[in-house]
């Protein structure tokens, strides 16, 4: 809109939900909000990892702006709307459909039609669509099959375009993973029929593993108003040529059109970590995202994310001016509901992470401390928790849902700093107090957080974290949290 230009991400079983992101020049990015950010919004309670909301659309269109999308457990797509996308967002107008679907896109055609776009019929389906009729909030009949792309398995993500007269309906094919792709089609209607590019696909690294981007595909194009365009797509960063455990991320490639009208991105050359900026928008940055919290605000920045619907009552930064009070339930890490968990994505392949925290545990059972989330089967925790009679650190891996103590540490009176120093291939887990030098409670591979091995897309999440099994909570209080990276 404007000179602006606005992002958003799935958030699968996280809330907030669907963070918004605004740039000048689609480099920079900075956090606005989130679309979801009330209950009423995100029904996440028992929701599965990895499910959740699945690759949201943004549109803009006569002063509102659309964002649309699904909780793909259930298979509900719903659209909400805002005149500012800092939100606040409306209630979402759910689309009742009698068939499982997502990916829901819409376009704006220039006759005032709206045309909803989205996947269906799972792995051997295809490219579904209806027109959307805005003031009833509904469909108009019943969305009907258009394309079934290539012949890849699960068709999906499609964005339809109208450019120059002609509907460009471009979708992902071959599964998210490393066989992911971008086909496109062209027809005169927007129901088609199709004619697919003779050079499909026109984006895949599946052909180049050697690449340190892989699984490139859900791509959405934008045209800068100088009249260049570009594809934002999601891809991974694997850290042996088979493991990836910061999720899917988001990458810009540049694209041009050939003689026939077709695109072509970056090329037809692979994606790379660091590609030419010829033809963006004059460099715009943003502040930076701060990497350390010292929680004196009145709220938590955009970056926290609580794993299902939270109760806020369990997150304090009032009680105690300065830090961050967290009240444990007897909803651990391993149940899939919502623990008193509170975390940041890691960004950073290598880094420093580190928390301050102060907690007696009163009991057996009780703890607090950082954990590295995958998912309720896979996670790492290094807590402070109560072991013959006094506070103890414990490091404790939890790997295809059996838990294992790694490690164990006595520790002094006072306050604790729990300590991951993260490379590519490894965690090392440390702890220090009564101003001693930290000490090491172990060493632990990334790869059983990656998704290749835990299942899922999300990334690792560094997290704070409080457990009550019984009887009145001791109150957890983080001083401080930073991620340094390397």
């Amino acid at each position: 809109m404007g000179e602006d230009y606005y992002l958003v991400n799935s958030s699968f079983e996280y809330f907030p939900g669907i963070p918004i992101w605004k740039s000048r020049d689609l480099v920079n990015w900075q956090q606005i909000g989130h679309v979801l950010t009330r209950d009423s919004q995100l029904p996440l309670e028992s929701i599965g990892s990895s499910k959740g909301v699945f690759a949201p659309t943004i549109r803009y269109h006569d002063g509102t702006f659309y964002v649309v999308s699904s909780v793909v457990e259930g298979g509900e797509m719903f659209y909400v709307t805002a005149s500012d996308p800092a939100g606040p967002w409306s209630e979402p107008v759910w689309l009742n459909e009698s068939e499982w679907g997502m990916d829901p896109s819409l376009l704006f055609d220039d006759d005032g039609k709206v045309y909803y776009t989205r996947h269906g019929g799972q792995e051997q389906g295809g490219i579904y669509q209806a027109e959307l009729d805005l003031q009833g909030g509904r469909l108009v009949g019943t969305a009907r099959e258009i394309w079934g792309g290539t012949g890849g398995v699960w068709p999906e993500g499609p964005h339809l375009y109208k450019i120059d007269g002609t509907y460009y309906l471009m979708i992902s094919e071959g599964g998210t993973s490393y066989d992911h792709k971008i086909t496109i089609a062209r027809s005169s209607s927007p129901w088609g029929p199709f004619e697919s590019f003779s050079e499909n696909p026109i984006l895949t690294h599946s052909d180049r593993t050697s690449e340190p981007i892989q699984a490139t595909g859900h791509g959405d194009l934008v045209q800068t108003p100088e009249g260049n365009w570009w594809m934002i797509l999601l891809g991974i960063r694997p850290t042996d040529g088979s493991h990836h455990h910061l999720g899917r991320e988001t990458f810009l490639a540049p694209v041009t059109w050939n003689g026939d009208g077709w695109p072509v991105v970056n090329g037809d050359e692979p994606i790379a970590v660091t590609m030419p900026g010829a033809g963006l928008p004059n460099a715009a940055p943003v502040p930076p995202e701060s990497l350390r919290d010292d929680f004196g605000g009145a709220e938590l920045g955009l970056y926290w994310n609580y794993l299902r619907n939270p109760t806020p009552t369990n997150y304090s930064l009032a009680t105690r001016a300065g830090f961050l009070r967290l009240t444990g339930t007897s909803t651990t890490m391993d149940d899939q509901a919502s623990p008193t968990f509170v975390a940041r994505r890691q960004r950073h392949l290598s880094c420093r992470v580190s928390t301050v925290l102060e907690y007696e545990p009163p009991a057996d059972g009780h703890e607090a401390g950082l954990v590295l989330r995958q998912n309720e089967a896979n996670h790492y925790d290094l807590v402070v928790t109560y072991i013959g009679g006094a506070p103890h650190a414990r490091l404790r891996s939890r790997v295809a849902g059996t838990a294992t103590t790694v490690g164990e540490a006595d520790l002094a009176d006072g306050p604790v700093t729990l300590i991951v120093e993260a490379t590519p291939m490894s965690y090392q887990f440390f702890v220090a107090s009564g101003g001693a030098e930290p000490v090491s409670l172990g060493t632990l591979d990334t790869a059983p957080l990656s998704s290749e091995s835990a299942g899922g897309f999300t990334g690792v999440y560094f997290g704070l974290y409080a457990r009550t099994p019984s009887g009145t909570a001791a109150p957890a209080d983080f001083d401080s949290f930073e991620i340094e990276p390397r």
